[in-house]
């Protein structure tokens, strides 16, 4: 089953959310926070999709290897580590965000940024939570 054909409705709407969740962040921070929510969801159709888009923003193959161990990997800026913890406390839900987490985050990224951040990591969850859910991996249409 596809949501595409099935239910376009809900599709455009979350290809719209998915544009609008985009507007003003860096492109390779981006597919990063994508990445690794994909990563944490299991969804081998976005990790895919996102590491070709990775790729073609300039990401370098020593980070998108590193990715799912960037805690302990020294090539993230300090940036890019508050957007990953943000990405693992969302998606990882749960628990919660823990305000240290959150706090970290606000210190590098301005109200609007930080909000487009939040926005992007529930995107991209969704995406992950329809294509998991409906089966889809790499080279299903």
């Amino acid at each position: 089953m596809g949501v595409t054909s099935v239910a376009p409705k809900v599709y455009k709407a979350v290809l719209a959310l998915d544009a609008a969740a985009r507007e003003g962040l860096n492109p390779v921070l981006l597919e990063l926070v994508q990445i690794r929510a994909s990563q944490i969801n299991r969804c081998a159709y976005c990790i895919d999709y996102h590491v070709g888009d990775a790729r073609r923003a300039g990401e370098s193959e020593d980070r998108l290897h590193q990715l799912s161990a960037w805690e302990e990997s020294s090539l993230y800026t300090a940036k890019e580590r508050a957007a990953l913890a943000l990405t693992e406390a969302v998606t990882r839900l749960p628990g919660g965000v823990p305000d240290r987490v959150y706090d970290e985050a606000a210190q590098h990224f301005e109200e609007k940024e930080l909000a487009q951040l939040i926005a992007l990591i529930f995107t991209v969850n969704t995406w992950n939570r329809m294509n998991v859910t409906t089966r889809k991996t790499p080279g299903t249409p």
